[in-house]
């Protein structure tokens, strides 16, 4: 899923993803909570007329968001009480006011509060964050009042084997839509990743998608979806194009570098976007210096084509019954010259 935390791709419309094929991006229900207001969405037709989008929304709770504001929130089991980053107003965000902003939004996805841990914490504070999600979770699900939006519950536990696998016993076991693996990508090594998300995947119920919170590289997805995960999310391809690293078949660029300043050809000559097909690195690369904004939309079309297209090629495989995540994790790290 591109992430369009406002409500669309930073740089793109919603021509551009209908172009690119996407068909979900996520929204965070924390910033449009805060501005311009859930109720103002509503009143003017909900986050897809909003947006103008008409793909599927996941509206994420903010719940990472919340929680990396230490010194701005309070935490209980009643919920967080904490100070907007934009005016200080102070927020009272429980499980049930989440549901009503959600509802208020009308997604098609949405997700539930839930506490974030850091990747290393004491394994007493995860266990406290564990059984306050599921208490959470249990919350959420008795305050929703329409059913036109699928729910979707988290599982923490941090880098813990067996917090992991009884939060996702609890959490399969509620009448949720999806089931998410949280707290993942927040600190912790590559292989780390890799490890609590098969461990946690294979604990998760078989007849609900999967869906792993912000992971990841490529590296990461395919290790991922070899683990059993359907659904993504993650700023990396967006923001690492407005930063000017590119993704492409044969391994990663840097385009500031001086190497293409005069080079005529495309960023990834196996690539099917707009940018690979009509400009050349010089001139990406000419843009990205100058400070051009349409740098950003040229080089985070690429990159979505790129992720999408990974994704894509991995559905088909597995469709075929011909997905090998070894020669897949080679093919990468070659590229890459790892």
């Amino acid at each position: 899923m591109p992430v369009g935390t406002l409500g669309l791709v930073k740089s793109l419309d919603a021509r551009d993803l209908d172009a690119l094929g996407a068909r979900i991006t996520l929204a965070n229900a924390y910033h449009l909570m805060l501005r311009p207001g859930h109720a103002e969405i509503a009143a003017l037709g909900g986050v897809h007329r909003f947006a103008g989008l008409g793909n599927a929304i996941l509206t994420d709770s903010g719940g990472y968001q919340v929680f990396s504001l230490a010194e701005r929130r309070q935490v209980s089991d009643r919920g967080v009480i904490f100070q907007s980053h934009l005016d200080g107003r102070r927020i009272d965000l429980t499980p049930e006011y989440l549901v009503a902003v959600q509802e208020a939004l009308e997604p098609d996805i949405a997700m539930v509060l839930d506490v974030c841990p850091p990747a290393k914490a004491p394994r007493d504070e995860v266990a406290s964050a564990v059984a306050r999600t599921t208490d959470w979770a249990k919350r959420c699900l008795a305050a929703r009042t329409r059913a036109d939006i699928a729910w979707f519950g988290i599982v923490q536990g941090a880098l813990y084997e067996d917090l992991r696998a009884e939060h996702a016993e609890a959490i399969g076991s509620m009448p949720f839509d999806g089931i998410a693996i949280g707290g993942v990508s927040v600190g912790e090594d590559p292989d780390d990743i890799g490890h609590i998300v098969q461990h946690t995947a294979v604990q998760c119920p078989d007849d609900k998608p999967r869906y792993l919170m912000g992971v990841g590289t490529p590296v990461d997805l395919v290790r991922s979806v070899a683990a059993g995960i359907d659904m993504f999310d993650c700023v990396l391809p967006t923001r690492n194009a407005r930063n000017g690293q590119l993704f492409t078949s044969r391994g990663r660029i840097t385009i500031k570098n001086a190497a293409h300043r005069s080079s005529d050809a495309p960023i990834d000559p196996d690539c099917p976007c707009y940018t690979c097909r009509h400009v050349s690195r010089a001139f990406l690369r000419h843009l990205y210096v100058a400070g051009e904004i349409t740098y950003h939309r040229l080089a985070t079309l690429h990159n979505l084509t790129y992720y999408l297209g990974l994704l894509d090629r991995l559905r088909k495989e597995i469709e075929a019954d011909q997905f090998e995540q070894n020669a897949w994790l080679a093919r990468l790290k070659e590229a890459d010259g790892r």
